[in-house]
């Protein structure tokens, strides 16, 4: 199984999180987070924003479905703009239900 750590602009989130469930991808947590990438946030005139409201969305699906997800997610969230984000994809090595106690991997 695999992580995805997506970290989107939050206007975004709708569009994603519609797009994933439309292809049966349900489970999903949302964080709203700021930050900044490699142009060091955003400069207008004078003002500089170093951090900048972003959202992060985590889900964790079998390794065939990574390619699938990461493309959805693109397709959704892209504005062609600095800013869309970026996806990070990690193991999972372990998984255990809070409820039951019972390990799922």
């Amino acid at each position: 199984m695999k992580m995805i750590k997506a970290v989107i602009r939050p206007e975004k989130v709708d569009d994603v999180v519609e797009a994933l469930e439309k292809e049966g991808f349900l489970a999903l947590t949302r964080i709203d987070v700021v930050g900044r990438g490699k142009q060091g946030g955003l400069t207008m005139g004078e003002i500089v924003y170093d951090e900048l409201p972003k959202s992060m969305l985590l889900l964790v699906v079998d390794e065939e479905a990574v390619p699938k997800v990461c493309e959805i997610i693109m397709e959704s969230a892209r504005t062609g703009r600095f800013g869309d984000g970026k996806i990070f994809v990690l193991p999972v090595n372990q998984v255990w239900t809070v409820r039951t106690g019972a390990p799922e991997l």
